[in-house]
């Protein structure tokens, strides 16, 4: 048994089809059809169940490879761990970002970090939570920020900050006179919110009472479920008289509107808040990167 067979053996899973996994090794379909068959062999067992359309992983082989992952993983880790100890700052570092958290972090992260060490080479990737989680475990990124809660086994979290929510509002808008807004009172008017898969979208519900309900009922008696794909979306739709909507602090300061135009409202009483923190697996061997992003994130 060897590394590759097992990287052969988990491609095919995940594709279920012997040419797309072929072309995702980088080899030739005879090449990766040889290799499992002569790991089955080897096992004694069927890790597949061949038909002319599709691959499916039997029982057995599903167990298989979601140990095959957890090996390859620990392989990953320990080529990490011997270029942490060469350089822990030299090696790439691959950092996601919720969509709602990467478009107004990044840009101060990634020139402290810059700054903090020049030769490192850095990836970012902006997501949903489901994804990032996803390719933290896989290995495919060292180190994710998302919006509590958020809990995954073998993974460990260390909140770097805390930021109100805040609505935002044409100028004209009767709730613009307010100098702080009830959240239960944003169930009377149309708010604008990101679509499903965002997590801050669940957030905003969470914490405007009834204002969920009054969506659901506005959409059944025929009016448009007005929805966003990023904040910036939103904010333009606010812009054009479309509805109100709800913002972490952080986005509502970057929006490219004046007072004559936009305005940002806080929430009366205890504000609603998200705190968001950075992830990452403990097995993660850099572990001074870790305290350099949480450094520069200080800075």
């Amino acid at each position: 048994m060897t590394l590759t067979e097992l990287r052969y053996t988990v491609a095919l899973c995940e594709t279920g089809h012997f040419r797309k996994a072929a072309e995702l090794c980088n080899v030739s379909q005879p090449t990766l059809s040889i290799a499992i068959k002569k790991l089955e062999e080897e096992l004694g067992i069927s890790l597949f169940e061949r038909s002319r359309l599709r691959v499916n992983t039997t029982a057995t082989g599903t167990r298989f490879v979601e140990q095959a992952k957890t090996v390859l993983q620990e392989v990953r880790n320990l080529s990490a761990l011997a270029e942490a100890g060469k350089d822990p700052l030299g090696a790439m570092l691959s950092v996601g970002a919720i969509f709602t958290v990467g478009p107004y972090l990044f840009p101060r992260l990634v020139n402290r970090l810059q700054a903090l060490a020049a030769g490192m080479p850095l990836f970012i990737e902006e997501s949903y939570t489901a994804v990032l989680r996803k390719k933290l475990v896989s290995g495919e990124l060292d180190a994710i920020f998302i919006a509590l809660p958020f809990t995954e086994p073998d993974v460990v979290t260390r909140p770097v900050y805390e930021e109100p929510f805040v609505v935002l509002l044409p100028n004209d808008h009767p709730l613009s006179k307010e100098k702080a807004i009830d959240p239960a009172s944003l169930a009377a008017y149309r708010v604008l919110l990101l679509g499903e898969g965002h997590c801050f979208r669940d957030q905003v519900l969470e914490a405007c009472p009834g204002l969920g309900e009054a969506i659901s009922a506005r959409y059944s008696q025929g009016q448009a479920m007005l929805e966003g794909s990023s904040m910036e979306t939103m904010a333009h739709m606010v812009a054009s008289g479309l509805g109100i909507t709800v913002l972490p602090e952080s986005a509502a300061q970057l929006m490219q509107y004046g007072e004559n135009t936009l305005v940002v409202r806080p929430f009366a009483g205890k504000a609603p808040t998200r705190t968001v923190a950075l992830a990452w697996r403990a097995s993660f061997p850099r572990h001074q990167v870790i305290d350099l992003l949480t450094e520069a994130l200080e800075g």
